[in-house]
């Protein structure tokens, strides 16, 4: 796949090499072996010596609330936090679709080993082997965990538990409950850790957010994670809060684009400020596009509205063959239809994995064939569906989607199709971490969407939610006693140096802020950044784009510290002041993704530069030179002005990386 292909090296004035870098703790052998030999090769925590070990453990969502659920039935302390009022709040919550296991219950040919190969595949071979592994070989028990919870997923007639597909898959191994997945697992998680806090080995502070990693020299130069500062986000008083080893569950990082199917709230401040302390960030330019989306009605809008995958099961995805065609669909007759994933990828159909279509529907919107205010827009139509199987078969499967899609459009999509366009939904990348769910720096732990380790350039539908729970039932448990069979370490108290520095730096920071006073409001420069990212690295990136939008993300940071107005004081209940931390972050964060994807001059997966792509537009790889992990160093406290890239070099033995084909 890279005949003739030379890289222009057009991202080097913007970035510094430094050594490559391995994952130390990256099991050999036979694959399906890998995972319990690391298990038995850790060591081990005795249940009387956990009772003295402190975790933190930021983020309430399914990866985050499992494993402080877990490791406090394991009897460690556990100190957990959530910016929202509640841990069921947590945006697992919204996930709608379902979650993957290999248990074959349909008996249409799946398995372990084809949960890894599709995980891989889909991940455009831009993924470690052992890590799709381990997490396609634990989801058979996520499944089991989650029933004996009580979580209500779909029965079929005679008890079983029903399946349906997913993009890019050929079997039905997604377990699901209606179109509420997300929320029924999240409620299971959210009991197993009140059970916990009624036991006394969880504490939960809810409305409190992480604004700095503590670090500190444990006597022999080696730096650990040892704590973090919290702003209380009611009194506005900043805290500091030490433990053995600490735990980043805040998932991703798509509101940089400000319009996404995240909260609100979500942001990346818990792990770029991990980043900003010498946490290695993975991949940061692998953000997915999701094809399912409501499409943006108008400038008033703050976020957007996903429609579940799974709606691909039943919905048939067309535009009108004629541009220009603005008939109502129930005038356009079927001969003039174009269900254009159906004859493109014939052996896939509508249910292609999420890049490819996004792609295609931006494709047929660019010919004019869109639909809908600005011809942004394809249909997605399930009047074969209700005429096959009844509109009450339907209902069940799918009726608080389809209510949802009423409450927002107006439009009934029971009597007419209803009009979806792709946009950003969850990112690939995060903080790089080992085998044991490690960052570089030690005692650092992250977990789910946070961190980048399982799932490539692109992540297949329902497979977020597995790895949050693979991630907090079933590995941190194992991988995080290892590193504290060396505890208890030496306590460290609030006035310690380390914790006296990060909670003057987080101080520091919010007087900064609120000392600019200029006439401009936060939301409106996250708004302008959005546009930026979205413009020249979302769907489609360039050479010239992404160049042109390092420069402009540059001086929009610079106008910000000029002219933002943060109202209102430090301490009190103060939202502008939230948000405002917040955007800084992602400015940094921005700059960071428009660098890492001009230095990626391939596309793969949610990667697609316009240079590098096969001759009837599908995704062009160059294995010779970027297959690996880019793991990025932050540089600007060193007195760099660039950030430093280590490469993991990606290694094959069990699949064969070649180019990927849904047809």
């Amino acid at each position: 796949m890279t005949e003739t292909f030379t890289p222009t090296r057009a991202a080097e004035q913007f970035i510094e090499h430094g050594e490559d870098i391995a994952d130390a703790k990256a099991p050999s052998g036979p694959i399906e072996g890998r995972w319990d030999q690391r298990k038995f090769d850790g060591s081990l925590v005795n249940p009387a010596n956990r009772r003295k070990i402190k975790v933190i453990m930021v983020g309430t969502g399914l990866a985050g609330a499992s494993a402080a659920a877990t490791l406090g039935e394991a009897g460690y302390q556990v100190t957990s936090f959530c910016y929202q009022d509640s841990p069921r709040r947590a945006h697992s919550i919204a996930a709608q679709g379902g979650i993957n296991a290999a248990k074959n219950y349909r008996n249409d040919g799946d398995s372990v080993y084809r949960l890894f190969y599709d995980t891989v595949k889909g991940g455009d071979f831009r993924s470690r082997e052992s890590n799709s592994y381990r997490l396609a070989q634990v989801s058979v028990n996520i499944i089991d965990q989650c029933v004996a919870q009580g979580v209500p997923f779909a029965r079929e007639y005679g008890g079983l538990l029903d399946n349906r597909s997913f993009g890019g898959v050929q079997v039905s191994r997604t377990f699901y409950a209606r179109g509420q997945t997300g929320q029924q697992l999240l409620i299971g998680a959210y009991q197993a850790l009140e059970r916990q806090v009624a036991a006394g080995t969880v504490e939960v502070h809810t409305r409190h957010e992480m604004l700095d990693l503590i670090m500190v020299d444990d006597g022999t130069g080696q730096k650990r994670a040892r704590g973090v500062v919290v702003r209380d986000m009611v009194s506005g008083e900043i805290e500091t809060h030490t433990a053995d080893a600490v735990v980043l569950a805040t998932g991703g990082y798509g509101n940089v684009f400000f319009l996404s199917t995240n909260a609100v709230g979500c942001n990346v401040t818990a792990t770029w400020r991990a980043h900003r302390r010498g946490a290695y960030f993975g991949n940061p330019c692998y953000t997915q596009i999701h094809p399912t989306c409501i499409p943006v009605s108008g400038d008033y809008q703050s976020k957007l509205t996903l429609m579940s995958e799974s709606l691909r099961n039943d919905g048939r995805i067309w535009v009108p063959k004629e541009a220009g065609d603005d008939r109502h669909p129930s005038d356009i007759p079927e001969d003039e239809r174009d269900y254009y994933l159906e004859r493109i990828y014939p052996a896939f159909g509508n249910l292609v994995p999420r890049d490819i279509a996004s792609r295609a529907a931006k494709y047929q919107c660019d010919d004019g064939k869109g639909v809908g205010p600005g011809g942004l827009g394809v249909y997605l139509d399930f009047a074969d569906a209700i005429e096959r199987m009844g509109r009450a078969t339907v209902e069940a499967k799918y009726g608080n989607l389809f209510d949802m899609y009423a409450r927002i459009t107006g439009e009934d999509p029971y009597t007419q199709p209803m009009r979806i366009y792709p946009a950003v939904h969850y990112t690939m990348g995060g903080l790089w971490v080992d085998y044991d769910l490690q960052s570089n720096l030690e005692g650092l732990f992250v977990t789910g969407e946070a961190n980048f380790s399982d799932q490539g350039a692109n992540r297949l539908g329902a497979s977020a939610l597995m790895q949050g729970l693979a991630d907090g039932y079933f590995v941190l448990p194992y991988t995080l006693a290892n590193y504290l069979a060396a505890g208890p370490f030496e306590p460290v108290g609030d006035d310690h140096p380390a914790v006296v520095e990060a909670r003057e730096a987080v101080e520091a920071r919010i007087r900064d802020l609120l000392a600019v006073d200029g006439n401009r409001t936060v939301d409106s420069y996250h708004k302008e950044l959005g546009h930026i990212m979205w413009e020249y690295c979302g769907m489609e990136r360039t050479e010239e784009g992404l160049t042109k939008a390092i420069g402009l993300i540059r001086e929009l940071k610079d106008d910000f510290w000029r002219n933002v107005k943060v109202t209102g004081e430090a301490g009190e209940l103060n939202q502008t002041l939230e948000r405002a931390g917040r955007v800084v972050d992602f400015f940094e964060l921005g700059e960071l993704m428009c660098i890492d994807a001009l230095n990626r001059e391939e596309s793969c997966g949610g990667h697609f530069r316009a240079e590098s792509q096969t001759e009837d537009g599908e995704a062009l790889r160059h294995d010779d030179y970027f297959a690996y992990v880019a793991a990025w160093e932050y540089n600007a406290d060193s007195g760099g002005d660039k950030p430093i890239l280590h490469k993991e070099p990606l290694e094959y033995e069990y699949v064969e990386m070649k180019a990927r084909s849904y047809k």
